[in-house]
């Protein structure tokens, strides 16, 4: 039919500088090189590709902390990816430096709803519109703010408070842009799986939105989730796999006719390398290499960190170390904060700021045990098992939980062997991202806690912290003891099943 045409559209999230290609089962998986080779490979085959990304190119690597995201972007280059939106990571070196970037890039990047909120001007452009094989192709880039954290160090940056104001701004959008005969409208959204299916549940059809790729959730599918007529996709983390459309496009009726879609795998089997990615990053690697090899520590055996949903090894010792040398009753390590899933047995200063990118300053904070049970309740609520990306945190020696999901009860809740007391204070270490954002992650605002002593600043350098504590050498090992222990439901346990986390 003369009204039906092709597009390939590919698309990437969560990459998290995952540039080098690991070896699993003695075969190499992932890597940017493989990537960008298959991606090439596809642009040779068929007529008509779009590359597009979800969000969080940025932090998770050496490579990228160590050249503050400019490593990064000199590689996407070279990927060439046709768009791009905003994750909440691309925030993570701060607003000015990202603007700094977004001139760096050679691709566009988009987003809806971060704006400067005196006069409420948009820092990116909202969407694009892509001419590919004679079809106008509309991209619209949507951030909620329940992701973007990291803007509330800067006052003058604000974001649409809520879904229902993304829903507003993708109408409005797709209404001014209809009248130019859009023939196909993706939203590239950066807000996690289970509100990519919120939000396509609240669109109106009329709007013509086609298909959503998404990121944040860390996300892998074997299919697309269909919401109100429309497929939701997100291709996992990192670069081991790549998601691949093959749409029919009834340009006459500006709609999808058919389509298949599927994940890829990045290897050496289907993937041709790139040599000029290839060799950029063993120059960016060398030079990490060299200023990143001394050893900071040995263990006696390979930690491990294989869930951010569960008490780990890595987890542990963090905590433990944290609250040590920082004399407090308790520490609590943001699970994501761990981006690696094993450590050691020797541990260079590359490996050990690979694991531990995110680095910010601590503060000790107070808590009564009512906030304390009430806090990690909301940290344990169901939603964090079914598909949310919501935070987990480790908790330091001496806090002993044991939760049942189905009865949203406390089989146990000890310090130090005895029952927390609810109005007892214990002094809480934070990370300061999450002291800012303590209504998101434990549903207590920060006036709440600094009614039992305000909290302060310890440390300016949580990374800082833990690399002396371990170039110590008196923290080698770590094990699992029974801190968290959890009472899941067959349908919870199937969710990280399925979700790979």
């Amino acid at each position: 039919m003369k009204n039906l045409k092709k597009i390939t559209l590919l698309h990437s999230n969560d990459m998290h500088g995952d540039f080098l290609a690991e070896e699993v089962d003695e075969a190499l998986v992932g890597g940017v090189s493989m990537l960008s080779g298959y991606v090439n490979k596809v642009r040779r085959e068929e007529e008509n590709v779009i590359y597009a990304i979800a969000g969080d190119m940025f932090r998770g690597s050496i490579i990228d902390s160590e050249f503050h995201g400019i490593s990064t972007i000199q590689i996407m280059n070279l990927l060439s990816p046709d768009i791009v939106t905003l994750g909440n990571h691309e925030i993570d070196y701060g607003i000015a430096h990202l603007l700094f970037l977004e001139k760096c890039a050679q691709f566009p990047i988009i987003n809806a709803n971060l704006y400067i909120k005196p006069n409420h001007a948009r820092l990116f452009d909202p969407c694009r519109v892509l001419s590919v094989g004679g079809m106008k192709i509309l991209f619209i880039g949507i951030l909620t703010e329940m992701v973007l954290n990291e803007c509330k160090k800067d006052e003058l940056i604000g974001t649409f408070i809520t879904l229902e104001d993304a829903v507003q701004e993708i109408g409005r959008i797709c209404n001014t842009y209809n009248s130019i005969d859009i023939d196909f409208t993706v939203l590239l959204t950066h807000i996690g799986f289970e509100e990519d299916k919120k939000l396509a549940a609240m669109l109106d059809p009329a709007w013509g939105v086609d298909v959503i790729i998404g990121g944040h959730s860390h996300t892998f599918l074997e299919e697309p989730a269909v919401v109100n007529g429309i497929p939701i996709v997100q291709a996992g983390t990192g670069t081991d796999q790549i998601g691949r459309f093959d749409i029919m496009v009834d340009t006459k009726k500006n709609r999808i006719d058919s389509y298949t879609w599927t994940p890829v795998p990045i290897n050496a089997e289907n993937c041709p390398k790139d040599p000029a990615i290839e060799n950029m990053i063993i120059n960016y690697k060398n030079t990490t290499d060299e200023k990143y090899g001394s050893i900071v520590a040995s263990f006696i055996w390979e930690l491990t960190h294989p869930s951010r949903y569960m008490e780990t090894e890595l987890g542990n010792l963090f905590a433990d170390l944290l609250r040590d040398s920082l004399g407090m009753d308790i520490f609590l390590v943001a699970s994501g904060s761990i981006r690696s899933k094993k450590l050691g047995p020797i541990v260079t200063k590359g490996d050990f700021m690979a694991t531990f990118p995110y680095d910010d300053r601590v503060n000790v904070t107070y808590w009564t045990g009512a906030q304390l049970k009430h806090g990690i309740r909301h940290m344990l609520r169901d939603q964090a098992f079914f598909g949310d990306h919501t935070e987990f945190y480790q908790f330091s020696s001496g806090l002993s939980v044991e939760y049942d999901m189905e009865t949203h009860e406390f089989l146990k809740f000890e310090y130090k062997g005895e029952p927390v007391e609810d109005d007892k204070i214990y002094s809480v270490g934070l990370q300061d991202y999450h002291l800012r954002n303590l209504k998101n992650s434990f549903d207590l605002e920060i006036e709440e806690i600094d009614k039992n002593q305000k909290h302060r600043a310890v440390a300016t350098s949580a990374a800082q912290v833990l690399e002396e504590m371990l170039a110590l050498g008196t923290y080698r090992d770590s094990k699992i003891e029974g801190r968290i222990k959890l009472h899941l439901t067959n349908e919870a346990i199937q969710a990280l099943m399925e979700s790979g986390r």
